[in-house]
């Protein structure tokens, strides 16, 4: 029996005392209609597929799997892509980084050349699926750039590897953006949309319960606050799964946010940038405004802040009458291989199958996890399924992520175990969080801007890890697996599932 603890959920758009609310440009520009469920409907209680998670991967599988005649359900705890799907910067791209260059060291050339196929494909079908639909998502192609300021090196191998799997893609050295490059990959024929426009769309027919949080599993029942449901199969499409054992997901990847500006007063983009240098800055256009994103970092790793602040120093230092229409920030799941895992949770799960690590292309990755589930939960084989399959074993693709990983979790664990924190409660500022000494023992603190002070537990309830501020959301994240919390303890990002009650 699988299980899940009871909570309350926020996302960070949910404005909480102290939060700073952010919200992307997607959902400035986009209202989704809230489901309303029909009394008579929730006591027809079983389905053929039941998917967990209402963002782009889960709404997909469902689209596609009801267009194969299948009986689908979505359970959402929060509202339709109300998690990253909303914060993403919803470019469909074949070019992931600096990928095809390791892939086929670390792999091997034809799981390289599938993978790459199947990335292609996606793009492929997110075209088909919005022209069948007619859906006004502002869907375009146009090339994606991989760039360095330093390392031409690195991007001719890129562009070598890329071409050798059959890609449409050339090292250059000449680009649009308002600096010089050492050079650059170009992959042709890639895509962008507006990611809340089609999702909107393809929601319309599905069968939705948003606030119906899913509190435990077990064998092919599901369980949510106040009801079962059964179904022939189970899809976590949430994410980061919120089951520990089996999977271990939470042995194999780690979680990174990033940030992103939407600038009107640019000079206008005809293709999508992003570089592989420490900044990781990336370009594109959305409409008339220019997105731009960077400053990653590890959940957690973010105690000095100020990426923000250096994203619009670099904005100024390039578009010097560019104004701030919108700020947001993005998760992503980093899987250590570097390949999403898509398909059967464990080898001991006869109904339940997972879908996550997508990185940061989220939108591609959702298609691909779309694409492979239509075909295993309709009896086919898909193409793809051995390369993302979630019970491969890369060791050399992805032993160093591994040990990272493991210290992070054994020194969070640990933290704090021998030794109190100097910091009192009395020394926070107003604006200010620490880890800090109160009554004698360790809590989360954080001093509003109104001077009163809100006080929690030091770990997250996830696996114990120490917490750590984050100035620029004023959030307390974790550095082991990714959970947030705001202040007052509340939950914005998982794999935890229950809140921080207040001290």
């Amino acid at each position: 029996m699988i299980h899940s603890r009871k909570t309350v959920h926020t996302k960070d758009t949910v404005q909480k005392p102290g939060v700073i609310k952010m919200e992307s440009i997607w959902r400035k520009q986009t209202e989704i209609e809230e489901s309303h469920i029909n009394e008579k409907i929730k006591k027809s209680q079983h389905r053929d597929v039941i998917v967990i998670g209402a963002g782009m991967a889960g709404l997909l599988i469902a689209y596609f799997l009801k267009e194969q005649g299948k009986h689908v359900l979505v359970l959402e705890a929060d509202r339709v892509a109300s998690g990253q799907t909303e914060r993403t910067t919803a470019k469909i791209t074949s070019q992931h980084a600096v990928k095809y260059s390791t892939l086929i060291q670390k792999t091997g050339v034809r799981k390289a050349k599938l993978y790459a196929q199947a990335n292609e494909a996606a793009i492929g079908e997110y075209e088909q699926l919005i022209r069948r639909m007619n859906i006004d998502c502002q869907f375009e192609r146009l090339p994606a750039y991989l760039y360095s300021r330093k390392d031409a090196d690195t991007l001719r191998r890129e562009a070598d590897a890329a071409i050798a799997l059959g890609m449409d893609a050339e090292f250059t050295t000449e680009t649009e953006l308002p600096f010089s490059a050492a050079g650059a990959v170009c992959f042709r024929n890639q895509a962008q949309f507006h990611p809340l426009k089609f999702v909107r769309k393809i929601s319309e027919d599905l069968e939705i319960w948003e606030h119906t949080r899913v509190i435990r599993i077990s064998r092919n029942r599901v369980f949510t606050e106040d009801m079962v449901v059964t179904a022939d199969k189970i899809v976590l499409a949430g994410h980061y799964p919120f089951i520990n054992i089996p999977g271990f997901f939470f042995l194999r990847e780690h979680q990174e946010r990033s940030y992103v500006l939407a600038l009107s007063g640019c000079q206008k983009l005809h293709g999508m940038y992003y570089e592989i240098d420490g900044a990781g800055l990336s370009f594109r256009m959305a409409g008339d405004d220019l997105l731009l994103g960077g400053e990653n970092h590890r959940t957690g790793k973010n105690t000095a802040g100020g990426n923000y602040d250096r994203l619009v120093q670099e904005a100024k230092k390039y578009y010097l009458d560019c104004t701030e229409t919108a700020r947001w920030s993005a998760q992503d799941c980093m899987p250590h291989d570097g390949i999403p895992f898509i398909g059967k949770f464990s080898l001991f799960s006869r109904y339940l199958y997972v879908v996550t690590g997508f990185q940061k292309w989220g939108m591609t990755s959702s298609m691909v996890a779309a694409m492979i589930l239509r075909d295993e939960l309709c009896g086919r084989k898909s193409p793809y399924t051995e390369v993302f399959r979630p019970q491969r074993c890369h060791i050399r693709a992805g032993i160093r992520n591994l040990l990272v990983d493991v210290g992070e979790s054994i020194k969070g664990i640990g933290k704090g175990l021998f030794h109190m924190p100097d910091a009192q409660a009395d020394d926070l500022h107003p604006g200010h969080g620490g880890i800090v000494k109160y009554g004698g023992k360790r809590y989360a603190c954080y001093r509003d801007d109104a001077g009163r002070l809100h006080k929690i537990s030091a770990r997250c309830p996830h696996m114990g890890c120490e917490l750590t501020w984050n100035p620029d959301e004023r959030s307390w994240d974790c550095p082991c697996h990714g959970s947030r919390f705001d202040p007052d303890g509340h939950l914005l990002d998982g794999p935890a599932e229950s809140c921080i009650h207040r001290s």
